[in-house]
């Protein structure tokens, strides 16, 4: 695709992180004051689980997204700039998308105006994705191995993770505001400045840094955004916050947030090598980035499949015996065992396949990790008992089993029984099911756009029409 050659920088305004989290009206009006070109956001992402794709449902409720978006489309439109949103709805399947775009709907309505409106779906059906792999066009990423028809059958959703090519058409096509289903983070921020021409390198890794907005800077104030200067050859970077500040650690960084290796980044159609970057402070709030390089690579599109799996019920006790927080390892140690054998005592075959987890929080449930023998006793620590089964009914009478022990358990040296408190009664909670990402798989393409559908909305407004009359 030949671009045009730009003379100055592309200049995208990135609000917040993700829409919903936040946006803040200052920052806003200061990005679009600097001569802001486009606001992109990114909306959502895998981070959350897989819950989310699922169900087709958005993380964040409903007033969060709108006023977000409201803010932003308010600040868009009296000036004509390209709205651009990835990963619409958390997920980025057509049931997330079609929530985002409802809301869409309502603030046009509610502003009266009358943007083109593109939507960019990407999710895959079933059918679809069989005549793919069997043309040997899925390949598996490490730990799995061939995708099997089996677990594309057993997807309740599958997406795509777009990349810039399908942002690039809606624009060419005259878009105003772009809904996309699921889109690489990076993506959603690098499509316009390499619609306007900028260097691949530059605005790969521009769209990088910006795209959890002002996570990239020292936050002083809680922040939202960032505002980036996209050339040729390289690009500046600032946070919407004027007391926040970028450096050239907090910038260079962000290659490694949910990145194995902090100098290549894989993206559809190419790997971002930024070896030899150079990252230089401007002020005390800027960074100038540059020698960032593009390779282009084999076409292709990362695939996320979700689905519901087995069942959880939990329960939750807190624990002050200081004889149980003296050998918090032992206490673990004993109370798995005797909660699994209790089960199968009292449960028998019936039972089925099943697992007992118990977390410590206050001592190693964030990391799992084993903790030194020498660390000192912490003043108390909350048990997070999980049981997992093939039904809701079997985890949680597996955890009313349970019940007595999580309790009361002792350790040899109580000489009376301890007790614990629960926070809840009934003091077991079903959770619901387990929702897995059962695909860990890349599809190969000729095409970009092959598995994209653009689905365009014009929206007119009555009183827009008057006010175009009368001027």
């Amino acid at each position: 695709m030949t671009q045009p050659n730009v003379s100055e920088a592309v200049v995208v305004l990135v609000p917040s992180g993700a829409l919903g989290a936040g946006v803040i009206e200052e920052e806003l009006a200061y990005g679009i004051a600097q001569g802001a070109q486009v606001i992109a956001s990114d909306a959502g992402s895998t981070d959350s689980g897989a819950a989310y794709l699922a169900l087709g449902k958005a993380k964040y409720n409903r007033g969060a997204v709108r006023r977000d978006l409201k803010l932003i489309v308010e600040a868009a439109w009296p000036k004509r700039l390209p709205v651009l949103i990835g990963t619409s709805g958390q997920a980025g399947g057509d049931e997330n998308l079609a929530w985002t775009r409802d809301i869409l709907l309502e603030i046009v309505e509610e502003l009266g105006i009358s943007p083109r409106i593109a939507l960019l779906h990407s999710e895959l059906g079933k059918d679809k994705l069989k005549t793919l792999n069997k043309a040997g066009r899925v390949r598996p990423l490490p730990p799995l191995g061939p995708l099997e028809e089996t677990t594309i059958d057993a997807c309740d959703h599958i997406v795509a993770a777009l990349g810039v090519e399908p942002f690039i058409d809606a624009l060419s096509g005259g878009a105003d505001i772009i809904l996309a289903g699921r889109t690489t983070d990076t993506a959603v921020l690098a499509s316009f400045p390499l619609f306007k021409g900028a260097g691949a390198g530059a605005a790969w890794h521009a769209g990088k840094v910006g795209e959890c907005g002002a996570v990239c800077t020292i936050r002083e104030d809680p922040g939202a955004g960032v505002l980036l200067r996209v050339g040729q050859d390289s690009f500046t970077i600032e946070p919407l916050s004027k007391t926040n500040r970028c450096t050239t650690r907090s910038v260079s960084a962000h290659m490694l947030y949910e990145n194995g290796n902090p100098f290549h980044l894989v993206e559809p159609g190419g790997i971002l090598d930024v070896t030899e970057a150079r990252y230089d402070q401007i002020d005390d709030r800027s960074v100038h980035v540059s020698g960032s390089i593009w390779r282009e690579q084999p076409y292709t599109l990362k695939l996320e499949g979700a689905a519901a799996r087995q069942y959880q019920t939990i329960m939750l006790v807190g624990i002050q015996d200081p004889i149980v927080l003296a050998d918090l390892p032992t206490f673990e140690t004993r109370m798995q065992a005797m909660l699994t054998e209790r089960v199968h005592k009292t449960m028998g075959n019936e039972v089925g396949d099943f697992d007992i987890s118990l977390r410590i929080y206050g001592w190693n449930a964030v990391s799992g990790e084993d903790v030194p023998r020498d660390a000192p006793p912490p003043r108390e620590v909350g048990v997070l008992f999980v049981a997992t089964a093939e039904t809701q009914d079997t985890a949680t009478q597996i955890a009313k089993a349970c019940n007595p022990l999580f309790f009361h358990m002792s350790m040899p040296e109580h000489e009376e029984m301890p007790s614990y408190a629960f926070p809840f009664s009934p003091a077991y909670i079903p959770r619901g099911p387990v929702y897995e990402f059962l695909l860990n798989h890349v599809v190969e393409l000729d095409d970009p756009s092959e598995l994209v559908r653009i689905e365009w909305l014009k929206v007119e407004h009555a009183k827009e029409a008057v006010n175009a009359q009368s001027s």
